[in-house]
């Protein structure tokens, strides 16, 4: 018999939580000869989250769950789950049913059927979005496929139905600093992915502002690509060529037609566009860097506070 890992990261899903629990339930009846585990991973919430889990975990033998000492982020939440995952299949998911329960019974076809190792999702239309959020996170995909060797699919969502193997390679990446969508194209393996329209949250708020997408499309980048440090090195001798050939022109000027150079509002000009580009291939490097530090202080990627298996 076959058994299927539920991953569900949550943040303050009090709402959500149950009405997931109750559409997967409907959705298992669809399945013959596998066995479910349900593992819930409490990201630090606030609410009564994790009060939910432990009445669902009372009740139903297949309900696990993780809960951290704070709020490590959703990638975190995600690797505990892998990790304490102990089926032949895994599937990530989110408890807003965003991801529908329901494609779950076609990815497992397809990977049992077809000799997929991996079945992702994708969404073909951000409706509910909105529009300037839909059309920065278009662009990253575009911006972040022509910068890495990793091919990055547009709209694809963390819900997907490993195998073990893929699992197990997955869990072999340990960094801290973890962006996923990146992370499961690297690892490779024969991927098939399903399209569906996007689908609002059946409860709560989203948790990501546009801040916090920047910023994760800046770790994106940073994990899974050295153009931007390549750039700034262009960009620094693209400014010396300039600059050589403007002193070349200045002094060609003053000696030929006698014309002085100019005052000093073109000076401070660009001395400022310079110190810009200074500043901001500075800054550039220093996100790699910080990565490094991050990485060589060997923190872990989440604490645990508690589990089902060691309750408090």
């Amino acid at each position: 018999m076959d058994k299927i890992s539920v991953i569900v990261s949550c943040f303050n899903e009090e709402k959500a939580l149950p009405l997931f629990y109750k559409e997967m339930e409907k959705q298992i009846k669809n399945f013959q000869n596998v066995e479910f585990e349900y593992i819930f991973v409490d990201d630090g919430s606030s609410d009564n989250t994790l009060k939910i889990m432990k009445d669902l975990h009372q009740k139903d033998s297949k309900v696990r769950y993780i809960s951290f000492s704070r709020n490590f982020g959703k990638e975190s939440a995600m690797y505990a789950g892998l990790e304490a995952s102990t089926g032949d299949f895994v599937t990530l998911m989110d408890a807003d049913l965003q991801d529908p329960p329901a494609l779950l019974k076609e990815m497992y076809d397809y990977i049992k059927n077809d000799g997929f190792d991996i079945v992702g999702t994708r969404r073909v239309t951000r409706k509910g979005e909105p529009p300037i959020r839909s059309f920065f996170a278009r662009m990253f995909y575009k911006i972040i496929n022509k910068m890495s060797k990793v091919q990055m699919v547009d709209g694809a969502r963390d819900y997907m139905l490993m195998t073990r193997q893929a699992t197990n390679s997955l869990l072999e990446l340990k960094e801290y600093n973890r962006y996923s969508k990146g992370l499961f194209s690297f690892i490779g393996y024969k991927v098939k992915w399903l399209e569906y329209e996007n689908i609002e949250r059946v409860a709560g708020e989203t948790k990501w502002s546009f801040w916090k997408l920047f910023k994760y499309a800046i770790e994106g980048i940073t994990a899974f690509s050295t153009t931007p440090l390549i750039f700034s090195s262009v960009l620094g001798i693209l400014f010396c060529i300039i600059s050589f050939l403007l002193i070349i022109i200045i002094i060609g000027k003053t000696l030929i037609y006698g014309d002085p150079t100019s005052g000093w509002p073109s000076l401070v000009c660009i001395i400022f566009m310079v110190s810009g580009i200074q500043l901001f291939s500075l800054g550039i490097i220093g996100q790699y860097l910080s990565k490094t530090y991050l990485e060589v202080k060997k923190r872990p990627v989440y604490i645990v506070r508690e589990t089902s298996e060691n309750p408090k």
